[in-house]
This record gives structure tokens, C-alpha cells and sequence, in this order.
């Protein structure tokens, strides 16, 4: 008998976990056109401090100093039947500010009656048209990086530089696919051979990057890229979830050396730690999917310290 799915319609017969696409993919553009221009506080950001995508989202609007211009509210790291909440929790925004809703279920609903996928977070709305923008983690890291630099404190930060562009998008899409997206195609497989299939490509790639930032202090030199937070907000999560919850246990990051030194160094980058909240990581995973820990007992460790030195300034790195 097959085990049952955390998300039944978004598994496959053969038990492999297959991510919905996302639903809201409207643009904000630098130049004026299309229906999102650049204004400050027009848009507004709902996250969950838990969500590796959310994530990232939060980081770039931390480094490009976006805080001012766009707003942001923090749904309760537990995701109920009725999905993420606003709630009074210590960690999260205790109301929404900017429509009053309960449930981020009704933002999807105010901007499509007939939505009948999952909600997700990270959310961009539009205070004036009262709706979704995007709901694409990919689309609002990169509208931050580079459409709103006219209202950013450090609109001189470059993470998805002219000349790299072609790179960063191949090496992202492998990192999306084995290990942001894999170790979650372990976690919610329903089969041994889809779990190992996944799992093992969480490892290759793993071993992958750990060879290359030998040589590099970040993936692609001296500078910081958006590839290297979005391997980020997976190492952040690997050793307290993924390697127990989602069964990503062959190794660890605390046993790869230049991973585990490149984590802190991406930790100890200023601002960055703010936007880490490893109480709503553990609880979210181990206490809202029911399927793969019943007993929503959430574990003590691991015990790290991630202010400890990287040494990782001695490496320059190719370009």
C-alpha cells in the first residue's frame, strides 16, 4: 500500500512530488509600463518566516534596503486546513495591516474567485488594484533586484549582474531542481524509488557545490549572486529539517567544509541573521505535515553556531 501525500494533488501515480506552477505572475516594471509601476508603498510583501521561497524574498528586500518602500507581514508558521493564518504568535505580524484578512486564502480569492490551488507564500499585492501581483518567489527575488532600484537604500547591489546573467540562470535552474525543489521531492515522495531517485540528486548536487566553492568564497567569485542565496535558504534548513524530516540524511552540511563555512558566511552578512527564525522553520515542518510526522513532536537540535569564523575571506574566486 502506497503512503498517503501530503499534498494528494501534487503526486504523481509513481509517488513522486510534482510542485504546482505558480497562479500570479503580473510584473512591476522600472520603465513604466505594464499595470505595476514603481511606487513606494503601493505593494506590500506576506511571507512566512518558515517558507525556504518566501525566504528568499525576505533577504533581497533586506540587502537592497526595500524596507521602507515595500511593506511586509508575517503569517503564523503553523499552516492549518484552512492554510497560512494571520495570528497573534510571537515571531508573526499579529493582524493583516493592510486588508484585514484572517487567512492569506482570501487574498487568492479577492484576486480570483475559481482559484482552487494551494496558497502559497511569498504574496506581492497591490494596495491599489487590491490583488495579486505575483506569487513567484523567482519573479519578486528578481522585480527586487532589479526593477526597484529607484526606491532601494542600495540600489548600487547587483545580484543578477549583465555579464553573469546567462550563468546565474543555468546554475540556478540546477540548483532549483536537485536540491531546493529535490530535497522536497524526497520529503513528500510516496515511493522508495522516487524518494531515492531525489535524494540521491540532493547529494550529487551538494558535492557538486562543495567542490566549487573550494576554489570561490561565493558561487561565482568574490561577489554575491542571487544563486547564492537561493542555495542559501536550503543550507539554512538542511541540517534542523531536511536531514530528518525530509530524509535527507547521507550527510550533513556541518560535514561538508566549504558548504558548511559558505553558510556562515552568507549568515554573518549583514542583516541576514534578522531574517532567519529557526523556531518557525522547526515548527512549521514538524508540526503542519501531518503525513510525514503525526506526532508533530519538534526536535531539540541540532546544536550549531553559525557566528562561529568561516575564513572564507582568504578566497577571491574566479568570475
Amino acid at each position: 500500500m502506497s503512503a498517503a501525500a501530503q499534498f494528494p494533488d501534487e503526486q504523481s501515480e509513481a509517488g513522486e512530488f510534482v510542485r504546482q506552477d505558480d497562479a500570479f505572475r503580473g510584473w512591476i516594471r522600472a520603465d513604466g509600463s505594464g499595470d505595476y509601476p514603481v511606487e513606494a508603498g503601493r505593494y506590500h510583501l506576506y511571507v512566512s518566516l518558515a517558507c525556504p521561497w518566501a525566504h528568499r524574498t525576505i533577504i533581497v528586500r533586506t540587502l537592497k534596503g526595500l524596507e521602507d518602500a515595500i511593506g511586509m507581514t508575517i503569517v503564523d508558521p503553523l499552516r492549518d486546513e484552512l492554510g497560512w493564518a494571520f495570528r497573534d504568535v510571537p515571531g508573526a505580524s499579529p493582524r493583516d495591516p493592510v486588508n484585514g484578512f484572517a487567512y492569506l486564502a482570501e487574498a487568492y480569492r479577492a484576486s480570483d474567485p475559481h482559484y482552487h490551488g494551494r496558497v502559497t507564500v511569498p504574496v506581492l499585492w497591490d494596495t491599489r488594484t487590491k490583488r495579486i501581483v505575483s506569487n513567484s518567489d523567482d519573479d519578486i527575488m528578481r522585480m527586487f533586484e532589479t526593477e526597484l532600484n529607484a526606491l532601494a537604500e542600495r540600489p548600487q547591489l547587483n545580484l543578477y549582474p549583465d555579464p553573469l546573467r546567462g550563468e546565474i540562470d543555468a546554475l540556478n535552474a540546477r540548483i532549483y531542481d536537485r536540491l531546493n525543489n529535490g530535497v522536497y521531492k524526497a520529503g513528500f515522495a510516496t515511493s522508495q524509488r522516487a524518494y531515492e531517485h531525489a535524494a540521491r540528486g540532493v547529494f550529487a548536487i551538494l558535492d557538486e557545490l562543495d567542490a566549487r566553492l573550494a576554489t570561490r568564497r561565493f558561487l561565482f567569485g568574490s561577489r554575491q549572486t542571487e544563486s547564492d542565496w537561493r542555495t542559501f535558504v536550503t543550507l539554512i534548513r538542511f541540517d534542523p529539517v531536511y536531514v530528518g524530516h525530509f530524509k535527507c540524511n547521507l550527510r550533513r552540511i556541518a560535514d561538508y567544509p566549504n558548504l558548511s563555512a559558505y553558510l556562515r558566511d552568507l549568515y554573518q552578512t549583514d542583516g541576514v541573521a534578522g531574517t532567519v527564525s529557526f523556531d518557525h522553520i522547526k515548527r512549521h515542518y514538524y508540526m503542519t505535515h501531518d503525513e510525514i510526522n503525526p506526532t508533530r513532536i519538534v526536535p531539540i537540535g541540532p546544536a550549531q553556531d553559525l557566528s562561529e569564523p568561516h575564513g572564507r575571506e582568504r578566497l577571491a574566486g574566479e568570475a
